[in-house]
């Protein structure tokens, strides 16, 4: 993978020193010679374009923006011009879905290449990452097996990993960014609901929805936040990315503290499933990089939040979700639920059975359960709460074959990270460590609402301490040598 951070990289694009085209024809290479499968649509010809455009802006004595020469892959539920878009489905959606909403055109209004677009679960439904349909990306921790990627992002994490984009667009309900980049040793983010507009993407939870980044560190994930945060009409954060959303401005540093250090740090670990039902390996990968913090100077120590287990179980139960996804794909795309594929279709069909007042009463106790626990966080001067991603390994796809396997292991996928999007707070998932099965097992930190720039701040403190996916995990045992 390319060595130098977001900013390095823009850097050497905007003061000459390299191309965007190298840029984009080495991450051609990395895709050209992997078989991981990230992508349903690779546009090198587009990126060798918006590449050229770059350049020539450099070379006429332009600014072409903080993320200059870039790559980016987008999940295939985001529109962009002049590619086709299937949200995981078994056709084409219509034309008018590929018109590009907010963060794809961030990503362009900052310099950034748009290098194709990513593999997702049918219509984003679901986390463990499989699609018969268009095809199910191989997850490169995995010498021997196709493994699981997580979802719905599912290739998301992957492109990362292959190296043929430097940021991955993909989209969180409930985990869908966290997930895989749990599973694919990357880092992913989950902002405050509603911090930017979802435009230009195809919906599964009008509650839920929120769109997002993952990226290889939680330095380049502060990076990319700060910028697009400004973009989308909020106030410069305390990290690198503050001052102007393009030009100079955006260079000059740091505004207001930075966290360099985890002394200090208050990290409450919820006395709940989220750590009971955790597989025994991958609660003592997560614990054993607590430890870590804890002797750097954290402290790390345990908490009731049984807000969490409620706000889990509503989640599953899919009285919020199921019902507005149903309603949107019946508004949106009329006569398609019959050719959705099992594993999505199936699941849907419970969403006639929930009633307008289960509807409304679920709305209620999120808010409820949302209000509880961040007056309990503020209580007890909680900075973070930490928690494994996923509390299971990625299954291999050959232990999915039947349906009901499948939908539990998908409400496993999906437990570890659904009740932070219930009770609307924001979250990061860092790479911890290994699993006993060679795969990586995600440490989850979990902010307030509207605590993005604190958290991303204190997920760079961490980094620091427990080291980047590299550092920490080493390469991933698929990728060849040429990659």
């Amino acid at each position: 993978m390319n060595p130098h951070s977001l900013r390095r990289t823009a850097a050497l694009v905007r003061r000459g020193d390299t191309t965007a085209l190298s840029i984009v024809e080495e991450a051609i290479r990395r895709h050209e010679t992997s078989d991981l499968g990230a992508y349903i649509v690779f546009d090198a010809d587009g990126a060798r374009a918006q590449a050229r455009t770059i350049d020539a802006a450099v070379a006429h004595g332009e600014d072409p923006g903080p993320l200059a020469g870039v790559t980016v892959s987008v999940k295939d539920l985001y529109g962009v011009t002049g590619l086709p878009i299937r949200a995981g489905t078994k056709r084409e959606l219509p034309a008018h879905w590929r018109r590009e909403g907010f963060l794809v055109r961030a990503m362009r209004r900052l310099g950034a290449v748009i290098v194709g677009k990513t593999h997702t679960v049918e219509l984003a439904f679901g986390g463990v990452g499989l699609n018969p349909n268009t095809g199910t990306p191989v997850n490169p921790w995995d010498a021997g097996e196709h493994r699981a990627p997580g979802g719905s992002s599912a290739g998301a994490g992957v492109s990362l990993c292959e190296g043929s984009a430097m940021i991955a667009l993909g989209s969180d309900t409930g985990g869908s960014v966290r997930i895989p980049a749990s599973a694919t040793g990357v880092v992913g983010h989950r902002h405050t609901t509603g911090r930017w507009p979802t435009s230009g993407v195809v919906p599964l939870s009008t509650t839920l929805d929120t769109v997002g980044l993952l990226t290889r560190t939680a330095a380049d994930s502060r990076y990319a936040f700060g910028l697009i945060d400004v973009l989308a009409g909020n106030a410069p954060g305390p990290g690198p990315a503050a001052g102007h959303a393009t030009g100079q401005g955006i260079d000059q540093g740091h505004r207001g503290h930075s966290a360099t250090t985890v002394a200090g740090l208050r990290i409450g670990l919820p006395r709940s499933g989220l750590w009971s039902r955790t597989v025994p390996d991958i609660a003592a990968v997560v614990r054993r990089a607590l430890g870590d913090l804890e002797a750097a100077g954290a402290r790390v120590f345990e908490v009731d939040a049984p807000e969490l287990d409620e706000a889990g179980e509503r989640y599953l139960a899919g009285e919020l979700v199921q019902p507005e996804r149903f309603e949107s794909l019946e508004r949106d795309l009329p006569g398609w639920t019959p050719i959705l594929d099992p594993t999505v279709g199936k699941r849907l069909e419970s969403a006639r059975d929930v009633s307008a007042v289960d509807y409304v009463a679920v709305l209620r106790a999120r808010r409820r359960l949302s209000e509880s626990i961040h007056a309990r966080v503020e209580a007890g001067h909680i900075d973070l709460l930490a928690t494994p991603t996923l509390p299971i390994t990625p299954p291999p796809l050959s232990a999915l074959s039947r349906l009901d396997v499948y939908r539990a292991v998908n409400r496993d996928m999906l437990s570890g990270t659904g009740p932070a999007s219930m009770l609307d707070m924001c979250a990061v998932s860092l790479p911890a460590g290994l699993d006993e099965h060679g795969i990586p097992a995600g440490l989850q930190l979990i902010g307030p609402s509207g605590g993005d720039h604190a958290l991303l701040e204190r997920a760079c403190a961490v980094e620091s301490v427990l080291g980047t996916a590299d550092e920490r995990l080493g390469a991933p045992p698929r990728l060849t040598t040429s990659v």
